[in-house]
């Protein structure tokens, strides 16, 4: 399957391949980029269906986690990886 296809696949439905949050900030197949639009597209089913505290926290607090990488990178002048 090819990148650009997986990506896809996994932002549709992001529990079909990872099970925590924090799996998509251990995946070195993405980049952060990547990884921030996988958790915002996350981050956003579950708050469609309804989805429990606990695990919308989760996925904010990865979110967070690579948004500020993501401004870090930006700073700095560095290309985002």
């Amino acid at each position: 399957m090819a990148k650009k296809q997986l990506l896809e696949d996994i932002k549709a439905e992001p529990t079909r391949f990872f099970r925590a949050p924090s799996d998509v900030l251990r995946d070195r197949r993405f980049s952060d980029s990547e990884r921030f639009e996988i958790l915002s597209a996350w981050e956003k089913i579950a708050q469609h269906a309804g989805g429990e505290d606990a695990r919308l926290n989760a996925i904010a607090a990865a979110r967070g986690e690579v948004e500020s990488k993501l401004a870090a990178h930006n700073l700095n002048g560095t290309a985002v990886p």
